[in-house]
């Protein structure tokens, strides 16, 4: 099927609902679904206008400027605007394109992001603090309300593991290709001879899935209590608050003890096993498709490294794009992450597009 074809079949979907919408005929049950999907292909069916719109004084300039008997100031001036519209043409062309492409269910959702110290000892567990204080601060430069909800301290300022419950517009959508192995190259504070040393944390991002995403039977789950302790052993509190869910089906665990209300703990625990259940369901149909796929930017397996934070030279290096930019301070207060996930988005887009064919 062609692209205009591609294009009339949805102008012309577009137009049936409106008139279905407008005359009353949808059901009481699917009008809710139909107007939904009036409202999702509007924005659609409007660029498609605008698009053909250009085309269509692109032609008649085009036409302007063959005519052999037309006034040659009025060539002129058609000339200079048919270069300007052939230059937006293709633009306006992605952007109808794009909005074609099969939206990722996922996108609008929340997030549950999971940092863990990997190789590296103290220093990728410094490391990995870092890394979660740098999308906390992403987070509130867009706005999103970020929520520690389990955080296992070293003692020294580092992280073992940290988990958020990230909220806001389309936190998924940006933040979906910072899962894998970040790798820091940086002399240690506790290097004395000055050597480099490479250290890791991986970045697990999570889409936050409802109760109708994802059904947890309770005869599935072994739910444990025990006492919260801080770094070093240090009590939190003297009551069996801390809670420990394992899933039986899949062997998943998931614990949690920030809270002193075991009811708040249990409550957290469950949003993030049912998180990392429905991730677990999206990989699976994922991998299905990615047999049928040319390319992908990142397979999203949380072993694959993705990025490098090289101190001594001030760069960061995402090695799916071969993106480097000379930006660590700005890194690391989440200022010029969104140059990453643009061009993360970009190139996503770029290789679906093609798939298309």
């Amino acid at each position: 099927m062609s692209l205009d074809e591609k294009f009339n079949r949805v102008v012309a979907r577009h137009d049936e609902l409106r008139d279905a919408l407008a005359a009353g005929l949808a059901e009481s049950g699917e009008f809710a679904r139909l107007s939904k999907e009036y409202a999702d292909l509007t924005p659609i069916a409007e660029a498609i206008a605008e698009l053909k719109k250009v085309k269509a004084e692109a032609a008649d300039l085009a036409q302007m400027i063959a005519d052999p008997d037309g006034d040659p100031e009025m060539k002129a001036m058609a000339e200079e605007e048919f270069r300007d519209l052939s230059k937006r043409i293709p633009d306006f062309e992605r952007r109808v394109q794009v909005s074609l492409l099969p939206k990722d269910e996922a996108d609008e959702k929340n997030a549950i992001l999971e940092v863990r110290a990997g190789t590296g000892g103290d220093e990728a567990a410094l490391f990995a603090a870092e890394l979660f204080e740098m999308y906390r601060r992403y987070a509130a430069a867009r706005g999103w309300r970020f929520e520690a909800m389990d955080v296992s301290e070293t003692g020294i300022g580092g992280y073992k593991e940290a988990t958020a419950n990230i909220t806001g517009r389309n936190v998924f959508a940006r933040l979906k290709f910072e899962s894998g192995v970040h790798r820091v190259q940086r002399v240690p504070a506790t290097e004395a001879q000055g050597r480099i040393h490479t250290s890791a944390a991986t970045v697990a991002v999570l889409p936050e899935a409802e109760e109708v995403d994802i059904h947890i039977d309770e005869k599935d789950l072994r739910i444990d209590v025990f006492r919260s302790s801080g770094p070093g052993g240090q009590s939190v509190n003297t009551t069996d608050s801390a809670v420990r869910i394992t899933h039986l089906p899949t062997g998943l665990v998931v614990s949690q003890q920030d809270e002193k209300s075991q009811h708040k703990n249990k409550a957290k625990a469950l949003k993030v096993l049912r998180a990392r259940l429905y991730d677990r369901e999206r990989a699976e149909k994922d991998a299905a498709r990615a047999a049928d796929r040319k390319s992908q930017v990142g397979s999203g397996d949380r072993s694959e490294r993705i990025r490098t934070y090289n101190f001594p030279q001030g760069r960061v290096t995402d090695h799916r794009i071969n993106l480097t930019l000379y930006k660590i301070d700005k890194m690391m207060t989440g200022e010029a992450l969104d140059e990453f996930v643009d061009a993360l988005v970009s190139e996503d887009e770029a290789a679906r597009l093609a798939e298309l064919g």
